[in-house]
């Protein structure tokens, strides 16, 4: 369903053309298909599909209009054992496991990590310290600034190449309030014309949505006050200034829970002698170095009815196939509304009833694109919201983008 009406595309008409394009994480078409958001200044409103996985490869999709398969981010881990810069730790796994593998552990090396192995001020040490010395870490730089983005061209980099002024606002350096007071202070002093503003904090919010509805509508509303002040300052100083929220994918309402960890510990296969396992909240990968620990791991996985082995077909399909299995020689995905009970991201002490991670065809997946007007080409995926950024911009205009 696609809800606004046509507007004629943007003209220069001065010196300063402004474009405003507001990432809020996590706001589904599913939630905000029947709610009132901004509906009088943007109206016109889409789903959109999302890439399979989490932001860490939905994000770089729609700043660079490529698949995770063409710009090399997807889940944040990925197998890497020559090139991992925590081989250092091999020496742990001669110690107990209880002594290594704890919370005080794990925020040493994160330490270490983002201090001295310049693995970027995100970095987490989600896995077992015992195992990091096989992993590399996919966002070492900052992806909303030039050269973020490891393996393609973002739309920052556009913007630097073709000389227009921008700003780009992201938890890194900032929280939503303070991401939203200084885009509407930089509207009116700087010589900005394209704004990029990523607001993350809803996220936590709708994880909780369905059991405290009252919270998102809280936020949602203080999100309106704020960013209507953005965009009608926008319009202000230029009446033909694009201006535009969308996100990155949805959030399904959790159902059921399931300990695939306690299945795949009962085969008896250990780690990493046999198999290498990673666990996220909907999704685990693993590679195996062992023929009888593939199959005896790959067949408990395929009697599982709360989902699913993904084919390589399939993977190509959705663009997250690599040959060199960086991610995952068996990729075992969940369906919407299950969740694993514990992972390496969670214990089960955290049981939200929402959740994101699942097949893209699943409607709940959805991203949403609301605008001031239609955009031409038509939008289908969150990739496109690249070449949104473009036109929006003038970057196509003044630098055709094969050149770039």
């Amino acid at each position: 369903m696609i809800v606004g009406e046509s507007n004629a595309p943007p003209t220069r008409t001065g010196k300063r053309h402004i474009s405003v394009c507001v990432l809020i994480d996590a706001l589904g078409w599913k939630i905000l298909e029947e709610r009132q958001f901004l509906n009088d200044l943007l109206v016109y409103r889409q789903p959109l599909r999302t890439v399979l996985g989490f932001s860490s490869g939905a994000i770089p999709s729609l700043l660079t209009g490529k698949t995770p398969s063409q710009h090399g981010h997807w889940n944040l881990f990925y197998y890497d054992p020559s090139g991992s810069p925590f081989a250092w730790l091999r020496w742990l796994r001669y110690f107990p496991d209880w002594l290594v593998n704890n919370r005080v552990s794990q925020k040493l090396i994160k330490e270490a990590g983002r201090r001295f192995f310049h693995m970027g001020s995100q970095f987490e040490c989600y896995v077992k310290p015992t195992l990091m010395p096989y992993f590399n870490w996919v966002e070492r730089r900052c992806i909303y600034e030039p050269g973020g983005i490891s393996g393609a061209r973002s739309i920052f980099d556009d913007f630097v190449a073709c000389g227009i002024p921008y700003r780009a606002y992201s938890y890194h350096h900032w929280n939503d309030e303070q991401i939203l007071e200084l885009a509407q202070n930089d509207l009116e002093n700087s010589d900005a014309e394209f704004f990029f503003v990523y607001l993350c904090q809803l996220d936590a919010e709708l994880h909780s949505f369905w059991a405290h509805p009252e919270r998102l509508q809280s936020m949602l509303a203080h999100y309106e006050e704020k960013l209507r002040g953005i965009f009608e300052t926008a319009l202000r100083l230029d009446p033909n200034a694009s201006i535009a929220s969308c996100s990155d994918h949805g959030m399904a309402p959790v159902t059921d829970r399931f300990d695939l960890v306690k299945e795949i510990d009962a085969l008896g296969w250990k780690m990493p002698d046999d198999y290498l396992g990673v666990y996220d909240s909907t999704m685990a990968r693993f590679w195996f170095f062992n023929e009888k620990a593939r199959e005896s791991m790959n067949a408990c996985l395929e009697k599982q009815m709360c989902g699913r082995i993904l084919s390589d077909e399939e993977l190509e399909e959705l663009g997250v196939y690599f040959p060199d299995r960086r991610f995952g020689e068996t990729i075992f995905l969940l369906d919407s509304g299950w969740m694993f009970y514990r992972s390496d991201f969670h214990s089960g002490n955290w049981l939200p009833n929402g959740m994101h991670g699942y097949h893209p065809d699943d409607p709940y997946s959805d991203a949403v694109f609301l605008s001031n007007r239609r955009p031409e080409p038509p939008l289908k995926t969150i990739r496109d919201l690249h070449g949104y950024m473009e036109d929006a911009s003038g970057v196509r205009a003044s630098h055709p983008v094969e050149t770039l």
